[in-house]
């Protein structure tokens, strides 16, 4: 009840008082004050944070919306606040795939009201405009994309691209409306079990033979690792053995000799072999 109602029937009850009791030119201000203070009420109206306001008068739509904040208005009019902030529905839904399958699919949309055409939605949807327009559409365009993918598109990466064109679907439907569409998730897919295990099974085949790939390639390049030391072996050898010849044994074996034989605490018998290297023998 508008506070302009409440004050007209006070006034009019008071009056009726002053009728009764004799006392008309003592109510009668009092109604006229009564009148005034209501109209008053009724003229100051406050938008709350994240809302506009729609006025009606007598049925009529006015074509501007009213910001958040204090407002002076006319007094007959009834006001009507609509939430502009994101709002969130949610919805579970049974619905076909491309090979025929049921797939459960909750699905969340994000969307909020253009604030300027906040009247447009009123008028034409009314305040319960969710119900109305937008739960109708998602589910529609739910199964309108779900019918051209399969249900391994719903539990794989493919969820992104079917997400996106419900949501570019919602988008081109809703807009025109007033309601912008912010986001479409798909929070859970549920499959029958039987093409879920077979999903599963697949997706772990190919990651074995990701894995089996990963084994070979690292084999091969152990192999590779060991060939190259073997060759450097080799080469090192072929060095080594190139630059050895008797002359360098036989002088290496001699500086031997000299340098045992400055010892004074050392006894040495020395023998020849055939090649004439000297044997040292300690006793």
């Amino acid at each position: 009840m508008t506070p302009i109602i409440i004050a007209l029937i006070v006034a009019a009850g008071i009056s009726i008082y002053g009728s009764i009791t004799g006392r008309t030119k003592q109510t009668i201000p009092i109604s006229i004050a009564v009148l005034i203070i209501g109209l008053l009420f009724a003229s100051v109206v406050t938008i709350p944070a994240g809302h506009v306001g729609v006025l009606t008068l007598f049925g009529k739509v006015d074509p501007e919306e009213l910001p958040e904040g204090l407002h002076l208005i006319n007094p007959l009019k009834s006001l009507h606040t609509m939430s502009i902030r994101t709002q969130e529905i949610f919805e579970y839904a049974e619905v076909p795939s491309k090979e025929g399958l049921s797939v459960g699919l909750e699905v969340s949309l994000l969307y909020h009201i253009e604030p300027t055409m906040a009247s447009d939605i009123y008028r034409t949807l009314g305040e319960n405009y969710d119900a109305v327009l937008i739960v109708p559409m998602l589910r529609a365009a739910i199964r309108n994309v779900t019918v051209y993918h399969e249900a391994k598109e719903l539990y794989t990466s493919g969820r992104e691209v079917i997400a996106g064109q419900i949501f570019a679907e919602l988008d081109k439907a809703l807009r025109a409306r007033g309601i912008i569409v912010e986001a479409v998730l798909l929070r859970k897919i549920v499959l029958p079990e039987q093409v879920q295990q077979a999903i599963n099974n697949k997706l772990a085949a190919e990651q074995e033979a990701e894995r089996m790939k990963f084994v070979i390639l690292r084999e091969e390049q152990e192999a590779k690792r060991k060939r190259i030391e073997a060759q450097g072996i080799a080469d090192f050898q072929n060095i080594v053995r190139q630059g050895i010849d008797e002359r360098l044994l036989k002088w290496k074996a001699l500086e031997t000799v000299n340098e045992l034989a400055k010892s004074p605490n050392t006894k040495f018998i020395i023998l020849g072999d055939k090649s004439g290297l000297p044997i040292i023998v300690q006793p």
